[in-house]
């Protein structure tokens, strides 16, 4: 095998190693000028590895802008094959590795394609073809209509006027062949693809699938709908049509009315987005009911073009506009143990539902098989499905090998055994080298067998966001903290070193292809332990930059969430964007206190009731107080952080009638909180990022003084050990004198901690903990999360836009800037024009997401600063000059100290 590597992002330095270790030392890789080429300090990390410029081979774009440009490309890579002697092709998981037509081309070239062959692609790959397989072969799918472009067709031409269509457009079809209508219109539409002409154009289709959209809002007007382009993936090409109940009306047909009006721009956009909006491209849209309420989860295919199997699942519900965040396994072997686990400790609800689970596991499983052994699959496979209640519905088969594929080969190995010979095998324990093998040897490969390697395995992804989650291109890494003992870094060859001087060398967040930095994982015999050390890993990367902004909070205030909350919890897709909402009430709460003003007053009222003690007092309290601020600063300034703390303590502190309840000892409280910031003191580490010195000497101190007291007295928790402080009478052990000193040495540990208390504050007052895990596994999310207006709002909160004047629009982040839907089309304003608030004023390309800009407020266009379609802008950048409808007025740094000072009496005044 010689491949040539046609993929990037961590896949392509995966390949390269598994090639390395399997003895594929001739292999060559393709980088496009997209792939960080063009940009400084931001060279593709893989060729710090690969150093023989024989091997690089070079091109504009990997898959081109158009189709014309695609089937150059194809050419392209085909000649680049050829002249240097590769004679196989690995495509990994981007949307080249499941494009039938550049697969076929390949086949028909003589080189072999590791992955999927072109009739699985063509069977499973295109999403309206897979529906159809998985119907005819009993697979339960999402209601919805997958033959938007037939449907346009009849309504052009009538169901009889296929024939004179295929003639008016010299198209060569057997009819005679053809079973049905159906088949005619299909086989009539590949035939003007395979010609580069449209014989449906996408208004055509749009109206089609208009009329289709008005009978299903009809019969389900409180439901949304999906419109999925057939080659998307990725949550690429696809948009959500709102229910018919979501607008206003008087009757339900007024509502149906204004709900389907949006649907052929939806399917415009769809198309626009994946770049399949050109002449005779595959223009098919489908259209589906969408469950809210779904989970994601998919299972791992394996064959050989005869046998199929399955390797377990994964969920892949943590999402965020249909991007994945966290993934985690499901296997039969953890859900068992899981099980055991909650009927032993009473959890009765918990169990039934685990129970649940591993029966639509095991339903998913069977499908999985079946529908790969109907589609002929001969590589890997991901058969997508989502869970809604006990039903699960087959959504659609990635003919490719997935991002999060790590997750599935951690749990399990295959072995392969000769059938004349049990003692004679192997054991294949990359999905890689599978593929690699099934390539390689195909149908000389014996069914293999799969073997438990670890229980639960968990992956995250490190995407260039910022707080709220959006893309954030631009930024340098110009530092990465080594990986630990367990954790799995696939990130593209960014960390390796130089060589020669062990330096880490600075890496450019170009952005040109999407928002992933890298992927984290690791495993553990229970979901628990995995994710405690998927925790552990996140606690102690470091990753430091010059704008540099990623989604590393978010993951470590997410994963402390399930472990405080349930970490058997089933979460929704949906779970995400409330979840966010919450963590920005959580920011909202704390911009509001002023912890130097709640310090000062908590530390006056001490100093007060000292009497002639009171000098001692005050500087007792001024050494304390920033062992105490410190990390509450830094909570405050990581909402995140503060997220996943709040739900590991929400048991251990309450304030009632004006009363601080601590559960455990806060100085116990304080000590876990340094080291849940990874602020524990450490020879040599710079001051600014750990305790300081005599704070630690003051927290180690107390610590330790607690520690011996519990060591000598009966106290079977904080509040007992609270209540024999409080009596002056000594118990066993202890004179009077010495319990008089530690009473005393207790009061003077104690004192300063109560400004702990404004984390419970802020909980109480959001209604944070309200987001909670139910018994039987599901969440409830309270309403107010669900608010439209309250998740923008609270986006803000997390990233606020840039400082702007009161008469521009600057660009909320860097990207392409689009001032129109399409090549051709109106721009969406122009001088001179008013827009309303929530018009479209702009579109940006981030990292592949197409995102439209709307209008905050309304005014006037008095002038346009960009000129252009794809020109690259920075956020913050001036686009618009506007004349508002109505003057902001900005507060002044005085009005909000002093809103920040009364917020901050009242959390005082609710303390004694």
């Amino acid at each position: 095998m010689k491949p040539l590597i046609i993929c990037r992002g961590p896949i392509r330095k995966e390949a390269m190693d598994v090639f390395d270790e399997m003895g594929i030392t001739h292999y060559g890789i393709l980088l496009s000028e997209k792939d960080s080429i063009t940009y400084t300090n931001a060279l593709a990390p893989e060729l710090r590895t690969l150093t023989d410029p024989d091997r690089v081979h070079r091109v504009p774009d990997y898959s081109g802008a158009t189709k014309e440009e695609r089937q150059k490309r194809i050419q392209q890579i085909i000649r680049i094959a050829y002249d240097n002697g590769y004679n196989s092709i690995f495509a990994g998981y981007g949307f080249m590795s499941e494009d039938a037509e550049m697969v076929e081309s390949m086949e028909k070239a003589g080189l072999n394609f590791i992955g999927p062959c072109s009739f699985t692609q063509k069977s499973a790959g295109m999403k309206d073809q897979a529906k159809r397989t998985a119907l005819e072969t009993g697979v339960s799918v999402t209601p919805g209509v997958n033959n938007a472009t037939s449907l346009a067709l009849f309504a052009k031409y009538g169901k009889d006027g296929l024939v004179k269509c295929a003639k008016d457009h010299k198209l060569d079809v057997d009819f005679a062949a053809c079973k049905d209508e159906e088949e005619q219109a299909l086989a009539l539409l590949a035939a003007s693809y395979e010609a580069n002409i449209d014989i449906v154009n996408a208004a055509e289709i749009g109206a089609a699938l208009q009329v289709e959209a008005k009978r299903m809002l009809t019969e389900k007007p409180n439901n949304r709908f999906r419109l999925k382009a057939i080659a998307g993936g990725g949550g690429k090409g696809q948009r959500i049509l709102q229910s018919a109940n979501s607008y206003e009306g008087a009757t339900i047909e007024e509502k149906v009315e204004k709900a389907a009006a949006n649907v052929p721009s939806l399917v415009l956009e769809c198309l626009i987005e994946l770049k399949t909006n050109g002449v005779g491209d595959n223009k098919n849209v489908l259209i589906e009911m969408n469950i809210d309420t779904t989970r994601h989860q998919e299972i791992q295919v394996v064959g050989n073009g005869e046998w199929c199997m399955t390797m377990g699942g994964r969920d892949c519900s943590l999402q965020m506009h249909e991007q994945k965040l966290l993934e985690v396994s499901v296997t039969e072997e953890e859900l068992a143990a899981a099980i055991e686990v909650a009927a032993a400790a009473g959890k009765t609800a918990e169990a039934e539902q685990l129970k649940k689970d591993l029966v639509i596991l095991q339903h998913m499983e069977r499908e999985g098989a079946i529908f790969g052994e109907a589609v002929k699959l001969d590589s890997l496979g991901t058969f997508e499905c989502i869970v809604d209640g006990e039903a699960h519905y087959f959504m659609e088969m990635n003919t490719r090998i997935q991002v999060e594929h790590r997750v599935t080969e951690l749990c399990y190995k295959l072995k392969f055994t000769n059938p004349d010979d049990s003692g004679d095998y192997f054991i294949a324990e990359s999905l890689v080298e599978v593929m690699v093998l099934l390539a390689r040897h195909g149908k000389k490969l014996p069914k293999p067998t799969r073997i438990l390697r670890e229980k639960t395995s968990v992956e995250a992804r490190m995407n260039a966001t910022n707080q709220a989650l959006q893309p954030h291109a631009g930024g340098v890494i110009e530092n990465w903290s080594n990986a630990i003992s367990g954790e799995i870094r696939d990130d593209q060859g960014i960390s390796t070193h130089n060589p020669d001087t062990d330096v880490f060398m600075k890496y450019h967040l170009a952005g040109a292809y999407d928002s992933n930095i890298a992927l984290l994982l690791t495993t553990g015999e229970t979901r628990l332990s995995s994710y405690q050390r998927l925790a552990e890993i996140l606690r102690r990367t470091e990753l430091r930059g010059k704008d540099l902004s990623t989604n590393l909070e978010f993951h470590y205030g997410l994963i402390h969430w399930f472990i405080g909350n349930g970490i058997n919890a089933r979460p929704s897709t949906n779970f995400i964007v409330p979840y966010l909402t919450a963590v920005g009430l959580l920011k909202e709460q704390a911009n509001q206190i002023d912890l130097d003003v709640a310090f000062n007053e908590i530390r006056q009222k001490y100093v007060a009731a000292a009497g002639d003690n009171a000098k001692a007092w005050a500087e007792a309290l001024d050494a304390k107080k920033l062992l105490l601020i410190r990390p509450l600063e830094r909570l405050f300034a990581e909402p995140h952080y503060m997220s996943g703390w709040l739900s590991m303590n929400k048991d251990n502190l309450h304030i009632a009638d004006g009363e601080i309840k601590w559960q455990i000892n806060p100085i116990e409280m304080l000590d876990k909180l340094y080291h849940y910031l990874n602020m524990d003191f450490e020879k040599g580490k710079p001051a600014r990022y750990m305790i300081w010195d005599h704070d630690h000497d003051i927290l180690t101190a107390a610590v330790s003084f607690y520690k011996s007291l519990n060591e000598k007295v009966d106290a079977a928790d904080f509040p007992a050990l609270q209540a024999l402080l409080a009596s002056d009478k000594a118990p066993k052990g202890f004179s009077s004198d010495e319990w008089l000193a530690v009473r005393s040495a207790h009061v003077g540990y104690y004192a300063g901690t109560e400004v702990l208390a404004v984390l419970m504050y802020i909980a109480t007052e959001t209604g944070f903990c309200e987001l909670s895990v139910n018994p039987d596994l599901s969440i409830t999310i309270p309403e107010r999360l669900t608010n439209k207006d309250l998740q923008k709002q609270m986006a803000k909160v997390l990233v606020p836009p840039p400082a702007a004047k009161s008469d521009e629009v600057l660009a909320a982040s860097g990207g392409m800037y689009y001032p129109r839907e399409a090549p051709g089309m109106d721009v969406f304003v122009s001088e001179g024009d008013h827009f309303n608030t929530g018009d479209t004023l702009y579109i940006v390309e981030v990292m592949k997401m197409f995102n439209k800009v709307i209008a905050p407020f309304s005014g006037t266009i008095a002038k346009v600063l960009v000129e252009g379609d794809g020109v690259i802008i920075k956020k913050g950048q001036p686009l618009f000059k506007i004349i508002p409808d109505e003057m902001i007025v900005i507060e002044t740094p005085e009005e909000v100290a002093e809103m920040r000072r009364v917020k901050t009496i009242e959390f005082l005044a609710t303390l004694k």
